[in-house]
């Protein structure tokens, strides 16, 4: 199973992030699950983190201020050396959102909410 030194956790919804950092931890594939309630701050801290740690990130779409593809574009323009492995997990079932999101190379993946064990084996398994 694959391990990661850390995981990022960006919703806007505090109670989507506390059941989906339960549901990390019992996978066992995370040292440390941090949450962000705005994309803005896990952008800023992701500033502060060596681009060699091993991140795995969650990533809600429809957020205030900072939407997911608006992460998506600030990220890839500020970090473009970075090999981070980002997986959209969004209510969203809207078809042009699954492939808007493998236009950035970056994703690795789009989930549906809500998060479940079964969908982060294999998320993982194929990433």
């Amino acid at each position: 199973m694959v391990c990661f030194n850390l995981i990022f956790l960006v919703d806007d919804d505090p109670i989507n992030n506390l059941i989906n950092r339960r549901l990390l931890g019992k996978a066992g594939i995370g040292n440390q699950i941090e949450e962000f309630l705005s994309a803005q701050e896990a952008l800023e801290k992701i500033k502060s983190i060596a681009s060699d740690t091993s991140l795995l990130l969650f990533l809600d779409i429809n957020m205030p201020v900072l939407n997911g593809w608006e992460f998506l574009d600030a990220y890839c323009s500020n970090f473009p050396d970075r090999k981070d492995t980002i997986v959209i997990l969004s209510s969203s079932i809207d078809y042009q959102d699954r492939q808007k999101a493998l236009e950035y190379p970056i994703v690795s993946g789009f989930l549906e909410k809500p998060l479940s064990l079964e969908k982060i084996n294999t998320q993982l398994s194929t990433s």
